[in-house]
């Protein structure tokens, strides 16, 4: 009965995507300030007009539906804006990580069959030598960007046919939103670090985007006042995917080319800046910065970071500045959060080391996430949750990839039984939350014991002396293995 004549119609069903949340935000605040940049400003209404004349303007070089632009950038405004326009022309976001060697980069390229690079012009040695690897080198738009520093600009060249203002200036702001017929169409494509062997491709959904920064914005409690500071690169699974979903909030991008704890301390004190995310090296950086690059502010900024749990010294240091710190869990292939740590009120009252522990650990599963558990790897049984029956973190939902681009095997490997097997080794507490102990590939097995890397890491973190730490496995003619720090 209920299914009777009830069918879906363009009335009752669109496809989701993120470019929805521009389009949006370009009505409901189309003067408010959408982006900042060093002294310049961009309204809604100014980047939802610069990014339909980037989708424009591709679409006059005859690249469209299908078809991958790549870019490589530090977190500026033509960045965020390729987050939009580039997905309005029907074609894929590449965005490359700008630490990679010339190698790496061509060999992407050349696999992610990008027909246009944007690229910064600080960036060109490397970008110079990676084209020359290319029998068909991409048209290239160089980024020309004011707020580069000395050295950059000293190390920075054009490569490209047109430099990307001027590009811009070939579209017209008058062009549709492009959003996809089908929410299943490819939005991004981003490439995970090769331990062995090449870079796999990671493809994003529209779909998948758009939920992914919908669980930001619940999860992370962007509202219309929020001001979000990029000290995440945006290469970074597209920034964690919050480089669409500030905008759905409404809020505003503070972009930040390099971060330097200077710089950050500044930028949160002129701005209010409400929100931000980063690695935990960015936590211990503005821990232990010195007084004389530090700036008072009088109001908390919400800060995300994942991987390693910050040590509680850094945690205790950071809300003594002004930083409430969340704790998040994810790959390149779940959009980047996958997991958090819930706070509960009832850790308000522990003391530092108490919490810390508390917050070391990755929670439990995004709200956009359908599943996220320990499971054993052979069967996929669910483990104990006893905190200590070690099992792999797996995760099921809209928000996982679509899969490996031109990689069957890896895509069937990696999603196989309902399933994606993220290769980290986790334990389910009593109360639900995961905690991860080591990557599969990391566990040091000494004596026929295993050893977990992160376990030893956490315990060098607790002395003063140490700003950053990894353990790896090292071979040993008695044991097999043995732990070696760095």
């Amino acid at each position: 009965m209920f299914e009777r004549d009830l069918q879906r119609r363009a009335a009752n069903s669109a496809p989701l995507t993120p470019l929805s949340f521009l389009r949006r935000a370009a009505v409901v605040v189309p003067d408010k300030t959408a982006v900042i940049h060093g002294t310049q400003r961009l309204s809604y209404r100014d980047l939802y007009a610069r990014s339909r004349r980037l989708a424009s303007a591709l679409r006059r070089r005859g690249i469209g539906r299908g078809d991958t632009v790549a870019v490589m950038a530090p977190n500026t405004p033509a960045t965020l804006e390729a987050h939009y326009g580039i997905p309005m022309a029907g074609a894929v976001l590449n965005a490359l990580n700008i630490r990679l060697d010339p190698a790496t980069i061509a060999f992407i390229l050349e696999h992610g069959e990008a027909k246009a690079l944007i690229t910064d012009c600080a960036l060109a040695p490397t970008i110079k030598a990676a084209l020359a690897r290319l029998k068909t080198p991409p048209l290239v738009i160089d980024i020309d960007d004011p707020m580069a520093g000395p050295e950059e600009a000293a190390a920075g060249e054009r490569l490209g046919a047109i430099e990307y203002e001027d590009f811009l200036a070939e579209g017209t702001p008058d062009t549709d939103s492009g959003e996809p017929a089908d929410e299943w169409q490819s939005i991004s494509l981003l490439y995970t670090s090769g331990t062995t062997g090449n870079p796999k491709g990671v493809v994003y959904s529209h779909r998948g985007a758009h939920l992914n920064a919908m669980g930001n914005l619940i999860t992370f409690g962007l509202g219309r006042d929020c001001v979000y500071l990029w000290t995440l690169p945006m290469f970074h699974c597209n920034g964690w995917t919050y480089t669409w979903a500030v905008s759905a909030a409404c809020g505003t991008h503070v972009c930040l080319r390099k971060v330097e704890p200077a710089a950050v301390y500044r930028l949160i004190a002129a701005h209010g800046v409400t929100h931000m995310c980063g690695a935990p090296i960015v936590l211990n950086m503005l821990a232990q910065a010195p007084q004389s690059a530090r700036v008072r502010f009088d109001h908390t900024v919400e800060i995300a970071t994942g991987g390693a749990a910050p040590p509680s010294a850094v945690i205790e240091a950071m809300e003594a500045n002004g930083f409430r710190v969340t704790h998040l869990y994810g790959l390149t292939e779940s959009y980047g959060p996958a997991t958090v740590c819930a706070w509960q009120p009832a850790w308000d009252g522990l003391d530092t080391g108490a919490r810390a522990a508390k917050l070391a650990r990755q929670g439990v599963r995004y709200v956009t996430l359908e599943g996220a558990t320990v499971a054993d790897p052979a069967t996929l049984t669910e483990v104990p949750a006893d905190g200590a029956t070690m099992g792999e973190i797996v995760l099921r939902g809209n928000t996982v990839m679509k899969g490996y681009l031109k990689n069957p095997a890896a895509t069937q490997a990696a999603l196989a039984d309902g399933w994606f097997r993220t290769g980290d080794l986790a334990v389910r507490h009593p109360d639900g939350y995961i905690e991860v102990k080591d990557r599969s590939k990391d566990i040091i097995i000494s004596g026929g014991e295993n050893i977990s890397s992160l376990e030893i890491e956490e315990v060098l973190y607790r002395h003063p002396a140490v700003l950053e730490a990894a353990v790896v496995a090292r071979p040993d003619e008695l044991w097999g293995e043995s732990p070696c720090a760095f």
